[in-house]
């Protein structure tokens, strides 16, 4: 039994049972693949595909344990190659991310700017997609550290710290009557064409479930990923937008107007995760302490060798303070 035949078995798994596309993945040939999987198989006189034809149809239950097993013992030859590459070189590594689009463009710049002064041999590598897509390329591996704020469910096997606490603005032409509030409620919003995130995105969630928990209906006319695109429409006209507050910036968006809405929306919570048992190399432990002060090394080791998903997720829970009560719509 071989590291590599185990490699290929996970990434055969992970690509939904695709030799050509694992092979193009891990850059080698598809024959060469067949054969490891089957020399691996009959090394362990078990089959751990089924197959139909020259094709496989499905992973057997003896597959599914030896690949969750094998999944641990890769982890484990990653995480001893990590330690090596900490004492021979600390400065010196890869950094992948996966992220949404506001993370990415709005929270992260400034602490991936201080980072790249510190390690300029660290190769960065940034990943955006939806929160369960971030919570795949984690559990995976594919990307170190996860970064979001909604569908925190399905981040059940990564480690999550939440980072830090924000809330909304609505955004609105200058000539726009809301533009004149003093302190806007929910039902003067709800008159209105609302232009926001999409669900499963940046906090939508607190959204709909204000307007809901006050029997409101709200208008959701566009929905979008990305701030800017959110903000063009508001600009044409569409509607109003709600968008992270971190997404306005008054010497960008001079045409519009910030109209606050802290005191309509509970807050949302931003978490960073990792695989639980992933070796942290030095300046991932620096990258983490930069994007949430408040987890240094100490902390972070600590919660993450909590073995009780519940426990680790109630301690982790304790790391932000209370928020500040929010006043009513």
């Amino acid at each position: 039994m071989k590291l590599r035949q185990l490699h290929y078995i996970h990434e055969v798994a992970r690509r939904g049972l695709n030799i050509t596309a694992a092979a193009e993945s891990l850059f080698t040939s598809q024959p060469g693949i067949s054969k490891q999987i089957r020399l691996l198989e009959d090394e362990l006189g078990v089959e751990i595909f089924v197959r139909n034809g020259k094709h496989l149809a499905e992973i057997t239950p003896a597959g599914q344990r030896i690949l969750e097993y094998s999944a641990r013992l890769l982890q484990e030859a990653d995480n001893i190659l990590n330690v090596a590459a900490e004492f021979k070189q600390a400065d010196r590594g890869d950094l992948a991310i996966a992220t949404t689009h506001t993370q990415a463009r709005y929270s992260l710049p400034p602490v991936i700017t201080t980072f790249r002064e510190r390690y300029p041999r660290v190769a960065l590598h940034l990943h955006q997609g939806s929160p369960p897509q971030i919570a795949k390329m984690a559990a995976e591996g594919e990307a170190d550290f996860a970064i979001a704020t909604e569908a925190i469910e399905h981040f059940e096997q990564l480690v999550m710290l939440p980072c830090y606490r924000w809330n909304r603005c609505v955004l609105v032409r200058p000539d726009h009557r809301l533009a004149r509030e003093h302190r806007l409620t929910l039902a003067r919003l709800a008159e209105h064409p609302i232009v926001t995130y999409t669900f499963g995105f940046t906090g939508r969630s607190k959204l709909d479930q204000a307007f809901a928990a006050h029997g409101l209906r709200h208008d959701v006319v566009l929905t979008a990923v990305d701030a800017d695109v959110i903000k063009t429409y508001v600009r044409l006209g569409l509607g109003v937008g709600i968008v992270a507050d971190m997404a306005y910036d008054p010497e960008v968006d001079t045409d519009l107007v910030r109209v606050p809405a802290d005191h309509l929306f509970e807050p949302s919570v931003t978490h960073i995760g990792f695989r639980r048992g992933l070796f942290l190399r030095g300046y991932m432990l620096d990258f983490i302490h930069a994007f949430a002060p408040h987890l240094n090394r100490e902390t972070v080791e600590s919660i993450a060798s909590i073995s009780d998903p519940e426990t680790r997720a109630v301690a982790a829970g304790k790391l932000l303070p209370a928020p500040a009560p929010a006043a009513g719509p």
